[in-house]
C-alpha cells in the first residue's frame, strides 16, 4: 500500500512538472527561456520513467502486481508455486541480513527471491 501510494505521489508530481514546463514554453512562446521551460520539463519526465520502471528489489512481477506484503529481506512472504526449484544460490540480504535463496522457473527462468528460516 504505502509503496503504491508513493508511486502514485511521485507519479503525479512528475505529470505536473511535465506540464508545468509545457505551459512555460507556451506562455513564453517562440522567444522564450527554453531553460525555464526544460528546468520543469526534463525533471517532470524523469519523475514519470523512474515510477514506471522502478520495482522493489528482490520482488517478482507477480508480487509486485498483486500487491503481496514484503517477506523478510524484502523477498517474497510465501514459497512460491510448484513450478519453482531451489537453486544452491543463496546471500545475504546486504541491508537487513536475511539469508535468502534463488528459486527458478525452469522454464521460463522466472527468479524469486524467498528468506530462509
Amino acid at each position: 500500500m504505502g509503496v503504491t501510494l508513493a508511486r502514485g505521489l511521485l507519479g503525479g508530481i512528475g505529470v505536473l512538472l511535465l506540464l508545468g514546463g509545457i505551459a512555460m514554453a507556451a506562455v513564453t512562446g517562440p522567444g522564450g527561456s527554453l531553460v525555464a521551460a526544460l528546468t520543469l520539463f526534463i525533471p517532470g519526465a524523469m519523475l514519470i520513467v523512474a515510477v514506471l520502471l522502478e520495482r522493489t528489489r528482490y520482488r517478482s512481477l507477480h508480487a509486485e502486481h498483486s500487491g503481496d506484503l514484503h517477506g523478510p529481506g524484502g523477498g517474497e512472504t510465501n514459497r512460491p508455486d510448484g513450478r519453482f526449484r531451489p537453486t544452491e544460490e543463496r546471500f545475504l540480504d546486504p541491508t537487513t541480513g536475511v539469508p535468502l535463496r534463488v528459486w527458478v522457473d525452469p522454464q521460463s527462468g522466472e527468479r524469486r527471491y524467498v528468506p530462509e528460516g
